[in-house]
């Protein structure tokens, strides 16, 4: 019996498991909040609404992955980041909706598990679930030989966050003469990075050159700059003190399909969004992902977020004391444009990207 097969011979490491298990509790502790204690081990997470302060919430779920920026990760060895973006992609989606995170749980797969790896990785989940105020209370870590190529791994998360009955976003309320504000991003985010990949190929450079946009800085470290997390400024102008014309009236997380695609999501049919591309300065990365590649400005608008990575859409009224309180809590935020008629055209015009 003693010369049997075991689970390690056929490339699963219970006890790698195990350690990475320990070595994460301390993360997903710190990120305790009022209705989960964060612990990690059983079978389920319990979280109680009334303890976090609701009295009649509506949740609301989001799951979402980090896409292809896991392969610079992987190629350029810096694992620290990439669990904020995969947070990110999910607690963003929930404040559009007026939506607190509640609690996280991720999905972490690979093909032979390095514990130092997976709790870098972990370490960054946990940061950002502390950005956004919600808890790491539980997730799953798959060793599957075989399924993933040495080095390869994959990300995937779920959140899920909560609002109160009355006071969910629905862009029900936008009307036309709307002012739109935009929400500066902190870099390309996570998506459109098959693209990305193409461009850093056609360039030449490795990811540990230096990057044409960030002197000082490698390319690869560059182009994982984490996405930005904008929940607590969001929150803060939802609850802000505004006029009975309804204060924010709507949220798009500016994610894959870019400026075009996202914004129309949250408008009433009947309406669209015209954005002056004049009224910020295009980043650096996407003016070197534009020159490298010859990149169509549409395109570019179609497929990043090109700088802006949250849009607020508020009455005119509502607009400047909106704007006040999300730069209170760090944002760099512009105006960008107003809520029009839409007519036969489409549900996003962006004009004067000509210093693009």
């Amino acid at each position: 019996m003693g010369n049997g097969l075991t689970y390690r011979d056929a490339g699963v490491d219970i006890d790698a498991g195990n350690a990475l298990v320990e070595a994460i509790k301390p993360l997903a502790k710190a990120t305790a909040r009022a209705g989960a204690d964060a612990g990690l081990g059983g079978f389920g997470a319990f979280f109680d609404p009334k303890r976090a302060g609701f009295r009649d919430p509506i949740l609301v779920a989001t799951t979402d992955g980090v896409g292809t920026k896991l392969k610079i990760a992987i190629d350029a060895d810096c694992h620290d980041t990439i669990g904020i973006d995969l947070v990110a992609m999910c607690v963003n989606d929930l404040v559009v909706q007026g939506a607190e995170p509640l609690f996280f749980l991720d999905y972490f797969a690979t093909g032979k598990l390095d514990v130092e790896t997976g709790r870098k990785i972990i370490a960054g989940i946990a940061d950002g679930c502390r950005q956004a105020g919600c808890a790491l209370i539980g997730g799953e870590t798959a060793e599957m030989p075989g399924m993933y190529a040495k080095g390869d791994y994959d990300l995937a998360g779920f959140s899920v966050g909560a609002v109160e009955r009355e006071q969910a976003i629905t862009g029900a309320k936008v009307a036309e003469g709307d002012i739109v504000l935009g929400l500066a991003s902190s870099g390309v985010h996570s998506n459109g990075y098959s693209l990305v990949r193409k461009v850093v190929e056609k360039s030449g450079l490795t990811y540990e050159a230096e990057a044409p946009f960030a002197t000082g800085e490698k390319l690869g470290r560059a182009l994982l700059t984490p996405t930005r997390i904008y929940v607590k400024s969001c929150l803060a102008a939802i609850r802000a003190e505004c006029s009975p014309l309804g204060g924010v009236k709507a949220l798009a997380h500016i994610t894959g399909g870019g400026l075009l695609e996202n914004i129309p999501r949250v408008l009433p049919a009947g309406l669209a969004c015209e954005i002056d591309a004049g009224t910020w300065a295009l980043p650096p990365v996407f003016a070197w992902l534009r020159s490298v590649a010859g990149i169509d400005a549409q395109e570019m608008a179609r497929t990043f977020n090109c700088g802006i990575g949250m849009v607020v859409v508020a009455a005119a009224d509502d607009a400047a004391q909106i704007a006040k309180t999300l730069r209170a809590h760090g944002e760099t935020v512009s105006e960008i444009g107003r809520i029009v008629a839409r007519g036969a055209g489409a549900g996003c015009i962006v004009r004067n990207t000509g210093h693009w």
